[in-house]
């Protein structure tokens, strides 16, 4: 057990047992209700040796059971030994912000937060090697659970516990958020709840007795925890903000607002450049991950993470609020594949999407590659239609990626399976509430929180998020679509709540997200760099992909044939990981 001490400093060294010592746990994350779980506990006759919230675990399961986890709120990963019944109680959070990753081997079983600390006792080799994992990766740019990029090494799966005694391992799912829109309440009303809820799961998420402060990108979303943040801490809130150097392109450049956010609530406002030299950080992704990882926001969050924790050890993040709310122009895109009259008619669909082909691409954004992505998902049934739009690489595209070989070993159905797995398998009616459902169990815990705990852990430094608290997750399953997404706007609730709090500017202007103008820095800045990593030679020795292809793309890009820079820092991304862990 290696703790980041933010609760408990002083006497929170793990593991922490009960009162006979006969329960014993190892556990990572926050429980941010455990004073109240504390003053129960004792009332009951608990005892409490430290003030750590990690010690509420092991009363609370001495009560209750494997049932705890319904009483905790918070983010969190824990082992817990019973002595007494002979058995290893093993347990992730419900939407996914702590990791957890375990693997069975010879009767015996292995579990670790990162997949690093596996890998020095298994030692997997090439063989090890999930091909199915790796094309996940480039139709995703990430590996969505339970696989990881070894056969032998799994993810446990978010509000999902592992129960192990007598010689068997259960595995069973304690959490699920469920679509019930209310449709009879007005705008105000849920705008006047969500502002309730907010701020108080914002005032918990301040506990710490270490410096904290928050990411603040000029959006929507950080804008309103930092306004919270603001209404609850005696203090200014000590914000961060990233921009770019090198050539952009048309990347927007997110400052403006950012300053003004923090003008108005008398912020220590901190602003960081990130330059195209990034090899440093490439470096330090593949370290973090320990498996292929390509999400291009990962850049900005790596350098804001590493100036951040000179000053802070908890920073409080946005993240969530698309998710929730519908911030993403795919959601959009979606609900319009719905409307379109050409839906029913197949054949005049699979017109459009060959035409989409035709279109060239700009030097930079991304906004044809979304046209072309929305002219493919046409005439697609739900699923497939919503599965094709958060594709990066599409399959016809991949399967000219690998080398004969590889390709041959792949069983690409598992891909198409994970695109579409929790899509069909919601509590839903509606069918974007299906794509939301979707992106709450694998785009956000797989990408997006991932990206938050290996990148902040990186650095010691923790990084929390609101938005994600359960009850601010089922609270927002309770509004109806339409207040979320429509043909006038997306994140429409959320804007209407957030009037008066914060200045319109930042409610009405376009959503950039936190990524990076990789575009032109791979034209640029990154060219040589690129072209070094994906040499031929180097993609040869690896033997995976197929060499001719991956050329083809760079020329493509650099001659600005194409876009192409999402499927190049994938491929970038992989090869510096199969350098590391397959060389």
């Amino acid at each position: 057990m290696r703790r980041l001490s933010i609760i408990g400093v002083e006497d929170g060294r793990q593991p922490i047992s009960n009162e006979d010592g006969k329960v014993c746990v190892v556990f990572n994350g926050e429980i941010y209700n455990y004073l109240d779980l504390r003053k129960t506990l004792e009332e009951a006759g608990h005892s409490f040796r430290t003030h750590s919230d990690t010690e509420c675990i092991v009363h609370l399961y001495e009560e209750y059971g494997v049932d705890c986890l319904e009483k905790l709120r918070g983010m969190f990963a824990f082992a817990l030994v019973d002595q007494r019944e002979e058995s290893l109680f093993i347990a992730r959070d419900r939407l996914g912000i702590k990791p957890l990753h375990f693997s069975l081997r010879d009767g015996n079983l292995y579990f670790a937060s990162e997949i690093k600390a596996l890998l020095e006792i298994l030692r997997p080799g090439r063989n090890d090697l999930n091909l199915d994992a790796v094309d996940a990766f480039f139709a995703y740019n990430y590996i969505p659970a339970p696989l990881t990029i070894f056969r032998s090494i799994h993810k446990l799966e978010p509000g999902h516990f592992l129960l192990c005694r007598q010689g068997k391992m259960e595995k069973h799912r304690y959490w699920d958020v469920r679509f019930r829109p209310q449709h009879g309440r007005s705008m105000d009303s849920f705008a006047e709840e969500f502002q309730e809820r907010f701020e108080e799961t914002v005032r918990i998420h301040l506990m710490s007795e270490v410096p904290l402060g928050a990411f603040l990108s000029g959006g929507t979303d950080s804008s309103s925890v930092v306004s919270f943040m603001s209404r609850n801490l005696e203090h200014p809130v000590n914000t961060f903000t990233m921009h770019f150097g090198g050539d952009t392109g048309d990347y927007f450049d997110e400052r403006g607002y950012a300053r003004a956010v923090a003008n108005l609530y008398r912020c220590r406002y901190n602003e960081y450049r990130v330059d195209p030299g990034i090899e440093d950080i490439i470096s330090g992704i593949v370290e973090s991950f320990d498996e292929p990882f390509a999400d291009d926001s990962v850049i900005p969050t790596f350098r804001i993470c590493d100036l951040a924790k000179s000053q802070v050890t908890v920073a409080l993040t946005g993240l969530g609020g698309d998710e929730l709310f519908g911030g993403y122009d795919r959601y959009a895109g979606f609900l319009l594949t719905g409307m379109n009259p050409l839906r029913t008619f197949r054949g005049a669909s699979r017109i459009l999407g060959g035409l989409a082909q035709w279109i060239p691409e700009p030097a930079g954004g991304e906004r044809v590659s979304k046209v072309k992505r929305f002219l493919n998902a046409q005439g697609l049934p739900a699923a497939e239609c919503y599965r094709s739009l958060i594709t990066s690489i599409p399959e016809e595209n991949r399967r000219s990626l690998y080398s004969k070989d590889t390709s041959q070993q792949i069983s690409f159905q598992c891909a198409r399976d994970l695109g579409v797995l929790h899509f069909n398998g919601a509590d839903a009616e509606d069918p974007l509430d299906r794509a939301f459902y979707q992106d709450l169990k694998m785009y956000l815990p797989d990408d997006l929180l991932a990206l938050n705990d290996r990148i902040g852990m990186h650095h010691s430094l923790e990084l929390r998020v609101p938005f994600v608290d359960h009850e601010i997750v089922e609270f927002a399953a309770s509004i109806p679509r339409e207040m979320k997404v429509g043909l006038t706007g997306r994140k429409i609730i959320l804007r209407h709540a957030m009037r008066g709090i914060l200045p319109p500017e930042i409610l009405s202007h376009r959503k950039q997200g936190f990524a990076s103008p990789l575009t032109s820095w791979i034209r640029s800045g990154l060219n040589q760099y690129v072209k070094e990593t994906l040499s031929p030679q180097r993609i040869r020795r690896a033997g995976i992909l197929n060499e001719e292809s991956v050329m083809r793309l760079i020329d493509r890009h650099m001659d600005r044939k194409e876009n192409n820079y999402k499927i190049i820092f994938s491929l970038l991304m992989f090869q510096k990981w199969t350098d590391r862990y397959l060389s």
